[in-house]
Parts: C-alpha cells; sequence; structure tokens
C-alpha cells in the first residue's frame, strides 16, 4: 500500500556514503526530506545533488536533515559524488543512499512501474520531527525538482503546525497568511494581535504571526 500523507514515515536501515543509517535516528528531532533519484552519472540529478548541497545552510537554518537516494551501489555513488562536488561548485555533504535490493524504494513506493521498472522516479517526501509524512511530490525523470520550492513549503508546514493559519497560493516567507475557518472572526485578535483583514467571511488575512 502507498504512502499517504499523515501516515508515519517507515523506518529503515540502509548503507549510505556516510556509512549505515538508521532513519529515525539520522532524523533525531528534526524535520527531513527523503528524495529519490532514478540513477548515478545522470544529468538531471547531478544538477539536484549539487543544488541541494548549495542549500544546505538554508536546510540547516529549518534544522532540516537531508537524505538523497538511488539504486545504484555505493562505490558508484562516492565516484559521482566527486563530479557533482566538481561540476556544481558544491560539496555533497548529507548522506545518499544505496538502495540496490530497492528495499527503500518498495517502502516508500518510489517505483512506477508505468514508468520504470527498475528504476525510481523522482520521490520527495517531507517528515515532521513526528514522523509523519507531511509532504509528498512527484516528478517524472525527466524533469528536475524546485528546491527553491521545497523550501518554501518547509517553511509553509513549520508555521501552520504552530499557529492556526494557512498559506495562499504563492506564499512566500514574511508574507500575509490566512487565519484558518476553525478561528472565529471575534476571536481573530486576541490570537493575531497584529491585526487582520476580512476579505470576505471565509477569507481572512493577517501579518505573518512568527515575524
Amino acid at each position: 500500500m502507498s504512502l499517504r500523507l499523515g501516515d508515519i514515515a517507515p523506518n529503515f536501515k540502509a548503507k549510505s556514503t556516510v556509512g549505515e543509517i538508521d532513519l529515525y535516528e539520522y532524523l533525531g528531532d528534526s524535520w527531513g526530506v527523503l528524495f529519490s533519484h532514478p540513477a548515478d552519472f545522470t544529468p538531471v540529478c547531478t544538477t539536484e545533488l549539487g543544488k541541494t548541497a548549495l542549500l544546505n545552510g538554508e536546510f540547516a537554518k529549518r534544522n532540516v536533515k537531508v537524505l538523497a537516494l538511488s539504486v545504484d551501489p555505493l562505490d558508484k555513488h562516492k565516484n559521482w559524488i566527486s563530479d557533482i562536488n566538481e561540476t556544481q561548485g558544491c560539496e555533497v555533504a548529507f548522506p545518499i543512499i544505496a538502495d540496490e535490493d530497492r528495499t527503500v524504494s518498495n517502502l516508500y513506493d518510489m517505483i512506477h512501474p508505468n514508468a520504470s521498472e527498475t528504476f525510481t522516479v523522482r520521490s520527495l517526501f517531507i517528515i515532521g520531527p513526528d514522523k509523519k509524512v507531511k509532504l509528498m511530490i512527484t516528478y517524472p525523470a525527466s524533469t528536475g525538482r524546485n528546491f527553491t520550492e521545497v523550501l518554501r513549503v518547509i517553511d509553509s508546514l513549520q508555521l501552520t503546525a504552530n499557529y492556526s493559519v494557512a498559506t495562499p497560493a504563492d506564499w512566500k516567507e514574511g508574507e500575509d497568511v490566512i487565519v484558518v475557518p476553525a478561528v472565529k472572526t471575534e476571536d481573530i485578535p486576541a490570537k493575531f494581535p497584529k491585526g487582520h483583514k476580512i476579505i470576505k467571511p471565509y477569507l481572512r488575512t493577517t501579518p505573518q504571526p512568527n515575524k
């Protein structure tokens, strides 16, 4: 059965470029991003891993640990990292799992047979500190992911986990947010003292509360 939002992310132990990893131990109390790659030494994946490495400080600032995966073996991963570092001007320090037996790929339903019988699609999972799946994005092998969007989603997830708000279309850190319908209009001033706007009875906005 495939994973759904709110499900507990399955734990696993696997070989990686930094040694054997237990997912839950690796994440600890942090948020996590687990994302798969169809194969090593592929052009789109090379740019994706490079971009992720270059954004290392942004992930760390948000208390997010990153973990990549490919079904290729460990020795290929290590050689590939040299290419990534050279071509993308970065240093890949996060683990890349060697999922040769497809154990993790099957746990997370990363192989879509109609796309490829053997390789993972570009699956990405955001896992909360409670080990629940907060977001899933799946791209085809031909399309590189937008990691600025991944960071934007993490900002939204972390904000909405702590406040009774939702984020509107194209929202970015620092912009106004939506007060959730469960909060009565008369209760908004006490919960959101920065002020609010009533656009429609069901659409109320307020400045981002943690700014």
